[in-house]
């Protein structure tokens, strides 16, 4: 059977690692993932890097056009939020709405997010919000960037920082660490997954086939249990 190759941001990860394997039983196929930033895994699509199945964020605008990746083959996958956490034991602010999320990133002294310049999308969403708050010059200078939400979990349950960002996908349970919910849609828009066939696979039927079965019912649950929203 041929290998499939696959290129992925790292907030679909945790879902792939336990699809891909499913996926690998029941057809044959090998899939060869590679994890990168939403940015990174974006870039390298549209400068013609050749993935089988690349799976990527909107805006599509850009990927589209570069034609690299069959625009037939557009398959919603799931969508995510971005997550704030503090230290456990500590004070669980009320952050249900825009005023109480703009208070508590004003108070906190530092916070630990993915890092946006780095391409990281969750990192990305959290800017766009400071913006719509309008306290980006306020808050920006508190933030330490990291590599992953991951690893900004990480840093919060070590004692580095107050507040943690990361992705509802991105997050492992931790005794440390208190998550204290999702951003309000009104000041946080959920980012998507969307899986592609690219347009000169060697394997376009295998890579068929595996977006199909990332779009189906069955990764739907998998999608769902790992803090994800399935479809659009």
């Amino acid at each position: 059977m041929p290998e499939i190759t696959l290129i992925a941001p790292g907030g679909i990860r945790a879902a792939l690692q336990q699809l891909l394997p499913i996926f690998e039983q029941a057809t044959g196929h090998k899939v060869a993932p590679t994890f990168a930033s939403g940015g990174a895994t974006k870039a390298k699509t549209v400068a013609g890097e050749r993935f089988d199945v690349p799976v990527l964020q909107p805006p599509l605008v850009s990927v589209i056009a570069s034609g690299n990746v069959d625009a037939r083959s557009e398959t919603p996958l799931a969508t995510v939020s971005v997550v704030l956490a503090m230290r456990a034991g500590a004070a669980q602010p009320d952050i249900s709405n825009a005023e109480g999320v703009k208070r508590l990133l004003l108070t906190v002294p530092s916070i630990a997010c993915p890092n946006a310049a780095a391409g990281a999308a969750c990192g990305v969403s959290f800017e766009a919000t400071l913006t719509k708050l309008g306290i980006t010059e306020t808050v920006a200078p508190k933030i330490k960037p990291a590599p992953s939400g991951w690893e900004a979990i990480k840093m919060l349950a070590r004692g580095e920082v107050e507040l943690g960002i990361t992705f509802e996908s991105e997050n492992d349970p931790d005794p440390d660490v208190a998550m204290l919910g999702a951003l309000p849609r009104e000041i946080s828009t959920p980012t998507g997954f969307v899986a592609f066939v690219h347009a000169r696979s060697p394997e376009p039927k295998a890579a068929t086939a595996l977006v199909q079965f990332l779009g189906s019912a069955a990764a739907a649950k998998i999608f769902r249990a790992c803090g994800m929203t399935p479809g659009t």
